[in-house]
């Protein structure tokens, strides 16, 4: 099947409008230490907003003839567009937002490759270098605010949802935004578009200018996820660890939606970092929330919280069926003693600096064959800790349902195989199966074929 594709020379929005010559070198580079290859890629993601479309390795071959390149002038960049998706542009021009989310891809590959990766300012392999690199990457995008007051509410659901939970999504979001809330999620569609369209209208109704709608996102991420028009605000992190975090750092408070494995390696991310010691006065509302249809879904999220995590983990959040004000209303209250702490505490409303996340929680994970298979999904080990580790299985989940790299991965070595405690494998067979069995794994209507394989302590699988 052909696409409709369009050429294009398209001048620069937002404030990176020169380049240096090496600048410029790297992301013509196709060989080894080039950035021509990561900065394609995710660009043709940005132009590829509003197609629906959760396939990486697909996108990529859709579009083989796509490529961008810099134009070096006297007075300014330009970049040479070929083979772009022709719904990025109307009557031959490029929509203004996908141009702004291009500029934000060219902005961020560059600061992030050039100012903190091997930059000895930022110590990597220790929490507070990365948590740095962190707030850096948000500084640069413009996106910590020092004088604003805390009303950033994360959200956080899947892009392969039901019509009544991206419906629902919408009414939750107007609720927030009615209450003066600005909204920040991973930026692509269903969940993550819902609550920021919802919040857009009521902002228009209480006459709120200067809405923030904030996409944080990831390389491996946002070719299947790309952009929604409604995100004013674009990051993209090195990893979808730096991206967890940059999250909880500038969110006040968290509502998640219904979804599939990203939602609960989301979950699971966040419960681990609330279980850690540190953390267990910090202030910090978390709201799970969705239609009648969805009270199954989220009873099975909260028993398998409870069986691998605990009760402690389950006391960190509170479950809101079909009632969007009260969701909202949970929210702002808990936001009120996020301010009142971090006023007390004289830490910073725009950045939770107070917040402690360890090294198992920043340090980028590969779902190999080899680093799936050998997890530690034990019980014998911190609840915290084992949080980090279920994270990672469900990370690895995602990279083969979605990421270029990890379903050609599968194609090649088949399907990953995750192995642990038969105590904690049959909850998550049963969680997993009931995520393919509501078609949660894949855009509604495109055939899913399970990427992992569960195996209990006894080496046999858990079906």
């Amino acid at each position: 099947m052909k696409y409709q594709v369009i050429d294009a020379q398209i001048l620069p929005t937002g404030e990176l409008e020169v380049l240096s010559r090496n600048e410029s070198e790297q992301l013509l580079n196709q060989g080894h230490g080039g950035l021509h290859t990561l900065y394609r890629n995710c660009s043709l993601a940005v132009l590829n907003c509003g197609n629906e479309l959760d396939d990486g390795k697909e996108l990529l071959d859709r579009y083989r003839s796509f490529d961008i390149k810099i134009i070096q002038r006297e007075r300014g960049i330009k970049l040479d567009i070929k083979g772009a998706p022709a719904t990025a542009f109307v009557d031959g021009k490029m929509i203004h937002g996908i141009q702004e989310h291009l500029f934000a891809v060219l902005r961020d590959v560059i600061y992030v490759n050039s100012e903190i990766i091997g930059n000895p300012r930022f110590d990597l392999d220790t929490s507070n270098g990365t948590t740095d690199a962190v707030f850096h990457i948000l500084r640069k995008a413009t996106i910590i605010r020092p004088m604003s007051q805390p009303n950033v509410v994360v959200c956080w659901g899947g892009h392969s949802i039901s019509r009544e939970e991206y419906d629902y999504s919408k009414l939750v979001g107007y609720q927030l935004g009615l209450r003066g809330m600005d909204i920040c999620t991973g930026c692509g569609p269903g969940a993550m578009k819902g609550p920021m369209k919802g919040a857009a209208i009521a902002h228009a109704k209480q006459r709120i200018v200067g809405g923030r709608y904030l996409g944080f996102t990831e390389p491996g991420i946002i070719a299947a996820e790309a952009p929604n028009p409604i995100v004013n605000e674009l990051a993209i992190f090195p990893d979808i660890e730096k991206r967890l975090e940059a999250f909880v750092r500038v969110g006040h408070g968290i509502v998640v939606f219904p979804g599939g494995v990203g939602t609960a390696e989301e979950i699971l991310y966040l419960l681990g970092i609330m279980l850690h010691p540190d953390n267990g006065d910090l202030p910090f509302p978390i709201v799970f929330t969705g239609p009648k249809s969805s009270k199954d879904y989220f009873m099975q999220i909260d028993q398998f919280v409870g069986e691998t995590l605990g009760a402690a983990a389950q006391q960190r959040y509170k479950i809101v069926i079909d009632d969007p004000v009260q969701a909202a209303r949970e929210i702002k209250a808990g936001i009120k003693k996020v301010r009142a702490f971090r006023k007390e505490k004289q830490d910073a409303y725009y950045f939770n600096w107070l917040l402690t996340i360890e090294q198992e929680f920043q340090r980028p994970f590969h779902p190999s064959h080899a680093n799936m298979r050998n997890l530690n999904l034990k019980k014998d080990q911190p609840r915290h800790q084992l949080a980090a580790n279920l994270r990672r299985a469900f990370s690895g989940v995602v990279a083969g349902n979605v990421k270029d790299e990890g379903i050609r991965s599968i194609e090649k070595y088949g399907s990953f195989e995750i192995q642990g405690d038969a105590a904690i494998m049959a909850p998550m067979d049963e969680l997993l199966s009931s995520f393919v069995a509501q078609r949660r794994m894949k855009l509604s209507g495109r055939k899913y074929t399970p990427c992992y394989r569960i195996i209990g302590d006894a080496g046999a699988s858990c079906r």
